[in-house]
């Protein structure tokens, strides 16, 4: 029964985060509350509290589970993979939406773009970000010096190619939301990957 009690929490937690992200995309920072995210989910703000201390902590809680998943598929992989199509493939399962989502579709991809642009200019939520941001590295570090038998204390490689994913996936998002390119993230993802793994190969 723990086990299902744990996904029972898990599932709550990625909904809340999916719905914090989804709302204050829609309507702007200001004009979502707590009680709106949780009633989104069907939950009580106080059930949100045992979850999230802050709308900010259950934003960044999307991008730092997603980035948790991400090591999680790379260290459980095919063994004889190469390391960056891994990296490649583990990365773009991450943008599939989940079980939470689906009775949120999404909107089109200009008017997504366009609320995320002004979420992720919220001076509040920049903090949360670097700091998921930061565990998230850590572990896709550790996750790769697993799976090139490499030693994380003493090799500099996979803290390198950890940092150049987590940068070359900021990068691919912020161009994502500034619209520039039209192009979505499934796109814009592996190209930027691409890119990096060209000057980091596998030693």
């Amino acid at each position: 029964m723990s086990g299902l009690r744990e996904r029972k929490k898990e599932a709550t937690r990625a909904a809340l985060s999916w719905a914090a992200v989804r709302l204050t995309a829609e309507r702007g920072w200001s004009a979502v509350k707590v009680e709106d995210i949780a009633a989104a989910v069907g939950v009580s703000p106080r059930t949100y509290n045992n979850y999230f201390s802050s709308k900010a902590e259950a934003i960044a809680f999307r991008h730092l589970e997603r980035s948790l998943r991400l090591a999680a598929e790379l260290r459980h992989g095919p063994p004889g993979e190469p390391l960056w199509e891994a990296i490649t493939r583990a990365a773009l399962r991450q943008l599939e939406p989940g079980p939470e989502v689906e009775h949120m579709p999404p909107q089109g991809p200009d008017e997504w773009a366009a609320g995320l642009r002004v979420m992720l200019a919220e001076p509040a939520l920049e903090a949360e970000m670097l700091r998921a941001g930061k565990i998230a590295e850590k572990e896709l570090a550790a996750a790769i010096a697993d799976r090139t038998g490499m030693n994380l204390g003493t090799d500099l490689y996979p803290r390198l190619v950890a940092a150049s994913v987590m940068a070359a996936s900021n990068v691919a998002l912020e161009l994502f939301v500034q619209g520039g390119t039209g192009e979505p993230m499934e796109v814009l993802l592996p190209r930027a990957l691409r890119m990096v793994a060209a000057g980091l190969p596998t030693p």
